[in-house]
């Protein structure tokens, strides 16, 4: 359920502004940004999506136009502007605009301190350059403490798909699971791992349709203890 802030007086009496002026007036105010990858969940009223929705189709068709796309005569673009814009708001960037999945937390009861590790997660995201997809796995790493709070092996996923539901570069997408990780679970360490296809090196530039991004976080013992930073990796299936 998205978070109600409060209504600014402008809201209520400029019924011709633009949705998007308006998020961007609270996001102002309360001296916040707004980069591709944050989340802006906070500051959604409700029917703000509805109108963004609406927003977006007007401009994505306005996009068609310059494209000398003839919408009304081509029975295969004939919608295409309002499916854009469902895609980009409520499936492929859903990550900003709604709040975190509900997590339920458990003590750790049992006192557990082994390494715990969760994938392959299959992630989807686009790159901030060219809102091309990317498509990957993350494995994650957990070495508990009686302290950490434990998680169901799901909801990994669940963070997982709400970080990257939005224009990522996968090192930064990377390090923001990481800080949510550790916020929700508080381990003695972390590590993840992922690795993806970027569709702008495949689908476009050099068209390279085998190259992948490997990149890694460690944090807490991971990156003091090499010996469980190597047990981690080595834990990793090995690709063919």
């Amino acid at each position: 359920m998205l978070m109600k802030t409060t209504t600014h007086p402008q809201d209520a009496t400029d019924e011709g502004t633009p949705v998007s002026v308006k998020i961007r007036e609270r996001l102002a105010h309360a001296r916040k940004r707004f980069h591709a990858n944050d989340n802006i969940a906070e500051f959604i009223e409700p029917g703000d999506l509805e109108k963004l929705l609406d927003e977006v189709e007007v401009k994505m068709q306005g996009v068609l136009d310059s494209l000398v796309i003839d919408t009304a005569g081509d029975h295969n673009t004939g919608n295409t502007a309002r499916r854009v814009a469902k895609m980009y708001l409520n499936e492929v960037f859903k990550g900003r605009y709604v709040e975190a999945p509900n997590i339920t937390e458990f003590p750790n009861a049992e006192h557990l301190n082994e390494l715990m590790i969760v994938g392959p997660i299959t992630v989807r995201s686009a790159c901030s350059h060219h809102f091309c997809p990317v498509i990957g796995k993350i494995w994650i790493g957990v070495l508990p403490n009686e302290h950490t709070n434990v998680i169901g092996l799901s909801k990994y996923a669940r963070l997982a798909e709400w970080v990257m539901g939005r224009p990522q570069i996968q090192e930064e997408a990377v390090v923001q699971l990481a800080d949510l990780i550790m916020e929700k679970t508080q381990p003695d360490g972390l590590a993840i791992v992922m690795e993806a296809s970027h569709f702008c090196m495949s689908w476009r530039g050099v068209k390279d349709m085998d190259s992948k991004m490997i990149n890694s976080v460690m944090r807490g013992v991971f990156l003091k203890d090499p010996t469980l930073r190597r047990e981690f990796l080595a834990l990793l299936p090995r690709k063919g």
